[in-house]
């Protein structure tokens, strides 16, 4: 008997067995629980996994780069601490070319005064000579006799050892690198801001630089890396004037 509807069940009563059976034969048994679910699961667990050590490799491979980027700024950073030691190496010696210079003007005032005195000494000192031998006087010590120095050929040798320009001597291959280097990146920020442009214009003439033996324009009077004066390798000789 049905309690709800007061006879036998009806097909659509929830307590009828037959109800029941048709709705167990329309589900096969154990599917949904029992045969979808460990496949899913499986699957779940391995991708998470991978993710796991993906994510794991991502961190450590996030840490190497940034080793890697503050060692490349130490090597920069020592890169231009030897590119400014160089510079200023060679600010030092422009600053003492230009005292030597100076003091070799002073040297060669003072030696055509010195020249000019001793030519003026020469000549009184004769005629002096010439009085005391008519009086019967021994003449007068020479110059040369009372200081060995005081000659025209130490003259003409001293004028010509300041002449002298000393030679420099070659760059260290330590600086002339870190020179390189320098440079190398210059023209590297050079190319890529130059990307964008249309068209390439003709690389103006070089030559090399006599200090840092870089490359420069062939008209440059310092070298902009390395502040050295630049020096032509054949410089022009002065013209002979011609005998009228």
């Amino acid at each position: 008997m049905c309690a709800l509807h007061g006879g036998t069940h009806s097909p659509d009563c929830p307590r009828d067995p037959g109800r029941l059976q048709r709705l167990e034969l329309q589900v096969p048994r154990g599917f949904a629980l029992r045969g979808c679910r460990p496949n899913k699961t499986l699957q779940m667990e391995k991708i998470k996994a991978r993710l796991k050590a993906e994510f794991e490799a991502l961190e450590s491979e996030e840490r190497h780069l940034k080793e890697y980027k503050q060692e490349m700024d130490l090597l920069l950073q020592e890169k231009m601490a030897h590119v400014e030691e160089l510079r200023l190496i060679h600010a030092d010696i422009n600053v003492m070319e230009n005292t030597i210079k100076q003091s070799e003007n002073d040297l060669n005032k003072l030696l055509e005064s010195t020249r000019r005195l001793h030519e003026e000494y020469k000549p009184l000192k004769e005629h002096v000579d010439a009085l005391r031998m008519t009086l019967g006087l021994q003449r007068l010590p020479d110059l040369c006799e009372e200081e060995e120095k005081l000659s025209l050929d130490y003259f003409k040798k001293q004028k010509a050892e300041w002449q002298t320009e000393p030679q420099e001597p070659p760059i260290p291959e330590s600086l002339a690198a870190a020179a390189a280097a320098a440079q190398q990146l210059q023209v590297a920020r050079k190319q890529d801001t130059r990307q964008t442009a249309t068209f390439r214009q003709q690389p103006p003439p070089m030559k090399a630089c006599l200090s840092c033996h870089q490359q420069i324009h062939r008209n440059a009077p310092i070298c902009p890396l390395c502040k050295a004066k630049s020096r032509s390798r054949n410089p022009k000789k002065p013209k002979r004037k011609q005998d009228e």
